[in-house]
């Protein structure tokens, strides 16, 4: 199921490390056995050898003759009788048939999810072929799929044509452009069509044949390896705790739920029992290849480019604390740790006196900083000796634990700018208390609050999310504490203590990391970051509109930052394309000709029929650019690859070079609230999570995140940077539509302060 490079294997040495790990390859065998048959099972060999013996018992012959032809050419001895040979014959054949069964199926099915027609009918209006194609899917899926079982039968992301991918960019650009400016990208965006573009094509269609997925592997490489700036802040994002509780304020006790947790969903993500993710509704299946990652991998710094690593398994986790790293088995005598053992060791991890060496304290801003420099100090001084041996219990680790002696959260006298500030924290702490590199950071707090922050070349913010959202509810409702705030469960007496990383730090190096961390913090110091939860109205007010939810917000940001700049700008927002097989992210381009008319009208004062109708067709606008992303008809991955085949022919491209130059001043995204059958807010509405957001993309932008909770509540992350004084993340927020009484949404300015719901309503 794995299929990644640079996959290796740790084992402890004890034996009965040994006995899991023999365990833990069975059970990965097993899996690929099932997953390989899908959608029939291995059991179903077992009946068409049975059906096919029954009908030869009958002096009926099933295969036309070609059992008779396999039994001529069987190399046996001729001491086995003829009816043995015709019994073995039987079940060659009976072998073969099932194999071209299977394959027949995966076709058919492969045929069946190329089909995205279901996705442009009006909500509630399924038209007989969408009934009919559905029926279908459910025959050729099979039961009971495990989490990788659709990979086979996912379909390949197709090539856009250039004259589409040209007609839509033009299409985007207009709004944005003054008339002499559009008319002169025009000419070059027919120039390209006509020339260059059909050549690219052709390359792009020639991988497209061989590659899984045409954009992913470049993608990878290009937007996040071959990046050389910080990933901190730039790249990194966080994931947030429940925005109103601390199920306890044992910083130990958090912890020890926290990774046992973590080691649960790995558990189950090895045996592939999470359930494969699906499109709601219709039940489509949705890509699993970036799950593979999600622990036991490490980002490792190059001077030209970065490399993913991913073990196959790690027993233990590294910790920071107080400036020490120490390393933490999570596994004791072939069994995984309970809470409550865990709580004791991080509790003797806590209580460790020793002091941190010289360069130990604030070693982890190497990876903070730039990675060139980082590059260069990991081959000088971490090549060999004691330096290598506890890099590498770093970065071979399930995953990083951060111990903050900070408070965070919602709390105290100033719950918004704690709120704030929590954020910041996550996203990039001191610069040294966290390994960036890492797939993904635990952060525990002194007051029990938790977070994470992770990294995103291997895999988008939606497989984290899925981790985080499991975590958080088997922490509080699963697995729960005592009355005094402790883990629940015994401790066994034998556990030996954590490990404390030693290192050997020269000057040189310590100067180094002195030189990243000043990069780091400067750019630490420069982010604006605020977070926003609306709990006054939620997707079940802007339903009843009949709007998407998405196409509201993204159509309150575009007027927000009108209102802040005076002006539209070029709007990311990133859309999954996990329909297809290796899918990552495209880009919808959410500032369109509808959302700027909406807005000149609703602020130049026209009246509510005008606006209502502008506004509806706005969003119409957006939900089909979202969908068009969603099933492969995207243009930012098309121009982005047509970009990187340009690179390797040299050839140059006026029309690409300037399309990719485009500043990103508005980067958006949704983060999904994925298993909502963990999550009853009717019952208990205090346990609602804030979500996660990132870092400003541009200098002079804004990165908004959102995450939609429930009925009845939205929450949004804002950043920007102090250093552009035409961006403050909070002025931001004063602009989005705010709200006054329950069911009504209002704006400042909105014409005669009449709600959006009021509106847009019909």
């Amino acid at each position: 199921a794995t299929g990644f490079r640079n996959v290796s294997f740790v084992y402890s040495g004890d034996l009965s490390s040994f006995f899991l790990w023999c365990l833990f390859i069975l059970s990965l065998v097993q899996n690929n056995v099932i997953t390989g048959v899908y959608p029939a099972s291995p059991s179903s060999w077992l009946f068409v050898v049975i059906a096919i013996l029954a009908t030869m018992y009958t002096r009926s012959d099933p295969s036309m003759g070609l059992i008779a032809k396999i039994q001529e050419h069987l190399p046996v001895s001729d001491s086995l009788s003829i009816q043995c040979r015709t019994v073995v014959s039987a079940v060659l054949f009976s072998t073969l048939l099932w194999f071209s069964l299977i394959f027949t199926m995966r076709l058919c099915l492969k045929q069946l999810l190329s089909y995205h027609g279901w996705m442009f009918e009006q909500h509630g209006k399924v038209s007989n072929t969408t009934k009919i194609w559905a029926a279908m899917v459910r025959i050729f899926s099979g039961r009971q799929p495990l989490l990788y079982s659709y990979q086979g039968s996912l379909p390949n992301l197709p090539v856009p044509t250039v004259k589409d991918t040209v007609k839509r960019y033009l299409e985007s650009a207009r709004p944005l452009m003054s008339d002499s400016e559009y008319e002169r990208m025009t000419t070059l965006a027919k120039e390209f069509e006509s020339s260059l573009g059909n050549r690219l094509q052709w390359y792009l269609k020639l991988k497209a044949m061989w590659a899984s997925n045409y954009v992913s592997d470049w993608w990878e490489e290009y937007v996040y390896l071959r990046g050389r700036g910080p990933l901190m802040v730039n790249s990194n994002y966080y994931g947030m705790d429940f925005l109103y509780v601390t199920p306890t304020p044992i910083q130990a006790a958090r912890a020890g739920n926290t990774l046992h947790a973590c080691l649960l969903y790995r558990r189950k993500l090895n045996r592939e029992e999470i359930k494969p993710s699906r499109v709601p509704v219709l039940n489509v299946p949705l890509c699993a290849a970036q799950c593979e990652r999600i622990f036991n991998t490490t980002r490792i710094p190059g001077e030209e480019t970065d490399s993913l690593i991913h073990w196959q398994d790690s027993e233990y986790v590294a910790v920071f604390h107080r400036g020490r790293y120490f390393r933490l088995w999570l596994y004791h005598a072939g069994r995984m740790l309970s809470p409550r053992e865990i709580e004791q060791q991080i509790q003797r991890i806590m209580d460790d006196p020793s002091p941190p060496v010289p360069g130990e304290a604030k070693l982890a801003a190497l990876t903070a900083g730039d990675r060139i420099p980082w590059a260069q100090a990991r081959k000088e001084f971490f090549s060999s000796g004691v330096n290598k041996r506890s890099l590498d219990c770093i970065e071979k680790a399930a995953f990083f634990v951060a111990l903050d002696d900070d408070e965070q959260g919602m709390r105290g006298d100033d719950p918004a700018g704690n709120l704030d500030r929590y954020a910041k924290s996550l996203l990039h702490g001191k610069c040294y208390d966290r390994w960036f590199d890492k797939s993904f950071t635990v952060v525990v707090y002194k007051n029990g609050k938790n977070g994470l922050n992770a990294e995103h070349s291997w895999a988008d913010a939606p497989i984290m999310a899925h981790v985080w959202e499991y975590v958080m509810t088997t922490d509080s409702f699963q697995l729960g504490y005592t009355e005094e705030g402790h883990c629940k469960g015994d401790v066994a007496s034998s556990l030996p203590p954590p490990t404390r990383l030693t290192w050997d730090i020269p000057a040189e190096c310590q100067e180094r990391i002195e030189r990243s961390l000043a990069v780091a913090q400067a750019l630490a110091d420069d982010v604006d970051f605020h977070v926003l939860p609306i709990q006054e109205f939620g997707k079940g007010a802007i339903k009843k509109c009949k709007i998407s939810p998405d196409a509201f917000i993204q159509i309150g940001l575009q007027l927000a930052y009108y209102r802040n700049r005076g002006t539209f700008s070029l709007t990311y927002e990133a859309s999954m394309t996990r329909l297809f097989r290796e899918g990552r992210t495209e880009t919808v381009r959410s500032c369109t000709s509808e959302s700027c008319a909406f807005i000149r009208a609703l602020e130049g004062g026209e009246s509510k029929e005008v606006c209502r109708r502008l506004f509806r067709t706005a969003a119409e606008k957006h939900q089909h650019l979202y969908k068009m992303a969603m099933t492969g008809g995207g243009i930012d991955r098309h121009l982005f690859c047509l970009y990187l085949v340009s690179k390797y022919l040299g050839e140059e491209s006026p029309f690409l070079k300037e399309v990719l130059s485009e500043t990103w001043n508005l980067s958006t995204s949704q983060t999904p609230l994925q298993q909502v059958e963990l999550f009853d807010f009717v019952n208990h509405p205090e346990y609602t999570t804030c979500g996660g957001g990132f870092g400003p993309v541009a200098d002079d932008g804004y990165g908004v995140s959102y995450i939609i909770i429930g009925e009845n509540m939205i929450n949004l992350h804002i950043s920007c940077k102090h250093s552009c004084p035409q961006t403050v993340s909070t002025f931001f927020h004063y602009q989005f539509p705010e709200t006054t009484e329950k069911g009504k949404i209002e704006t400042s300015k909105l014409i005669d302060k009449m709600s959006l719901l009021k509106l847009v309503r019909i």
